[in-house]
């Protein structure tokens, strides 16, 4: 501002020069202080948006993935053995079960299926389990049990391990093994050392007992699955 004692004439004459001084030495200040508070400000407004907190899931999705994920009760379903459904598992000898009655901890435990198909429970004697599933077999102690030793009893039974399965033919260590739930011919056959030479190896026999106790002879192929008491025959090639 120009003071008020000069006269018009005189501010007329320096208003021009004080205006063209500004414009070569204010305004460049002014540019300078404006990229320097612009370069102080851009890092502070990066860092505060690096160090927000991420999103809250959606609760809605994470809900629905739980439940596509697990069955009803939380936890991933369990294999059945050899494709089979737990419930429709028929026991047979070198199985072994737990036998839960309810309130006589002195009944209950571990049990194994015998070569005849029968396993010794007391009270009751020699019970016939071969061919029966774990429902079946829990009914049927419930009705040895009742009426003459315990009132209305409740008998629940589980499989713990289920009865080996037997790999013979061109493998390196032919014999029975430990079954595993899930697995196949191909399985087996790294379980008994592998292939010898001589193997023919996608071609194999595969006996089975059936529901009546007969047995049953079918074609197999590596990824056939598997069943406790299986027999399975690894062929030998022609040339």
């Amino acid at each position: 501002m120009l003071p008020s004692s000069l006269t018009s004439q005189h501010r007329d004459r320096l208003a021009p020069r004080l205006s063209s001084r500004w414009a070569s030495q204010g305004a460049p200040r002014l540019a300078v202080v404006t990229v320097m508070a612009t370069a102080l400000v851009l890092p502070v407004l990066a860092r505060a948006q690096n160090d927000a907190p991420p999103p809250a899931p959606n609760a809605a999705a994470t809900s629905a993935n739980v439940v596509a994920n697990n069955d009803t009760t939380g936890r991933p379903a369990a294999p059945a053995p050899g494709g089979v459904a737990a419930a429709d598992y028929q026991l047979g000898p070198g199985d072994r079960v737990r036998i839960t009655v309810f309130g006589q901890q002195d009944l209950s435990g571990e049990y194994a299926v015998d070569g005849s198909g029968t396993l010794s429970f007391p009270l009751v004697g020699q019970v016939h389990a071969g061919s029966l599933t774990a429902a079946q077999l829990g009914k049927s102690l419930e009705s040895s049990l009742s009426p003459n030793y315990i009132k209305n009893p409740h008998v629940s039974v589980e499989v713990l391990s289920y009865r080996p399965f037997y790999i013979l033919g061109e493998v390196k260590t032919p014999g029975s093994y430990a079954y595993v739930s899930g697995m196949t011919v191909l399985n087996a056959v790294a379980l008994a050392g592998g292939f010898t030479y001589r193997a023919r190896e996608d071609d194999f026999r595969l006996q089975r007992t059936a529901k009546d106790g007969s047995k049953t002879q079918v074609d197999a192929e590596p990824t056939t699955p598997v069943q406790p008491g299986d027999v399975i025959t690894v062929r030998e090639r022609y040339f």
